[in-house]
């Protein structure tokens, strides 16, 4: 009887994604023990079989993003006072992020390395590496300090990531009277990157590479920003750029890995509490299967692009990190992939997510990925119409794509 008295507060943690449900059973968040690539390369670490390379700063982040598989070349430089390492952070000394489809890593000259990096139960896994005075690194997991940023409604209610702009001050501080924005695929590029510098060019106005005083001129404006040579001390980073595509792409990456995150997590606690009411029934006709079914159609919205605001017809970016980034994922006989990119009217040629490759995706519960499959079938075929941006050749030529590049499909 006390479990029925229950049941309306469980199913309303679920489908508000309650900031602390992911601390219940049966996922167990904080208590849980990762399974990770950080937790492996730790264990590595402490066995003596990894040894760091470099003594440096820079040259312990290289040793990181090597054994993390994280490209150099997706850097990107933030420089407003939002994260972690506030005190270190400032428009001269900007915070460096990288990321793949699995992990995002951060770094502030003189200061630690931090990590998000994909588990295959627990979804994002937080964690800080400090060298100490041993030179040995020491690597440790968060599971409160960032949830106040990375545990709340702007990540699906789930440990997750986000992009914001702020309007920073000379200072880096973000001058919150003035707004943010938290972005994703869909934000306008007028209210994007407000405290990112941005190299490339685009002749739509946007945020980057400003700091801002209240009252003061706050129009977006264009840039043609190449390096920031001459701006920062370059020489403190893998590379002199913060490249504009680079960033486009993080900001739908982190909005799809939260979706997908998130549709595990709370589909799980929803089988629990499921099987704790009813041991007999089928949570997946119930609670569970509406979990599915509605996070479903989310990441169908997100996969395949859907109200995707147009970066305009100069949009120009580094060849680097785009020949980085397009290296990584798999092609067709043809040549075609889900990563080609586009950049005049839309990020890719073939807008559906290359997220479909990413560990979340894969682990997705099969209910879900059910769900996400008749969905893209839907959308593919024509039948949902909510999704006529789309035309037939692209359609086609993404089921080709999929047919010879994706388990399952």
């Amino acid at each position: 009887m006390k479990w029925l008295l229950l049941v309306p507060v469980l199913l309303a943690q679920v489908a508000s994604g309650d900031a602390d449900f992911w601390d219940l059973p049966p996922i167990r968040y904080s208590d849980t023990k990762p399974n990770d690539s950080v937790t492996k390369l730790a264990a590595a670490l402490a066995s003596g079989e990894k040894k760091v390379e470099g003594k440096t700063g820079l040259e312990r982040l290289r040793f990181v993003l090597k054994e993390l598989d994280v490209p150099e070349e997706s850097q990107i430089l933030v420089f407003s006072k939002t994260s972690l390492q506030v005190a270190l952070i400032q428009p001269k000394n900007p915070r460096a992020l990288f990321f793949s489809n699995d992990a995002y890593v951060g770094y502030v000259p003189g200061g630690s390395i931090e990590v998000i990096v994909q588990d295959p139960v627990l979804g994002d896994i937080f964690y800080v590496i400090e060298t100490e005075e041993n030179g040995k690194l020491k690597v440790e997991r968060d599971t409160s300090l960032c949830m106040s940023c990375h545990g709340t409604a702007r990540t699906e209610g789930i440990p997750g990531v986000q992009v914001r702009s702020v309007f920073p001050n000379s200072e880096g501080h973000p001058l919150l009277a003035m707004g943010t924005s938290h972005v994703n695929h869909d934000t306008p590029l007028a209210e994007r990157w407000g405290g990112y510098y941005v190299t490339g060019r685009s002749s739509q106005g946007h945020l980057g590479n400003r700091t801002f005083t209240e009252g003061a001129d706050a129009q977006p404006k264009p840039s043609d920003l190449l390096d920031l040579r001459g701006v920062i001390d370059v020489s403190k980073y893998p590379r002199p750029t913060s490249d504009i595509v680079a960033l486009m792409v993080l900001e739908h990456q982190c909005r799809m890995h939260n979706l997908l995150n998130a549709a595990t997590l709370q589909y799980r606690r929803a089988c629990f509490i499921g099987k704790t009411i009813d041991p007999e029934a089928d949570p997946d006709q119930g609670s569970a299967g509406r979990v599915a079914d509605g996070m479903a159609a989310k990441i169908v919205e997100c996969l395949f692009y859907k109200d995707e605001a147009k970066p305009g017809d100069d949009l120009v970016g580094g060849e680097e990190f785009q020949k980085a980034f397009t290296a990584r994922y798999p092609k067709t006989k043809a040549g075609d992939s889900l990563v080609e990119f586009h950049l005049y009217d839309r990020i890719f040629k073939n807008r559906c997510s290359y997220m479909v490759y990413s560990q979340a995706f894969r682990d997705l519960p099969p209910r879900v990925k059910q769900a996400v499959f008749a969905g893209m079938k839907a959308v593919i075929s024509g039948e949902d119409s909510s999704f006529s941006y789309l035309k037939e050749s692209e359609r086609k030529r993404v089921d080709a794509i999929l047919k010879e590049t994706l388990d399952g499909w």
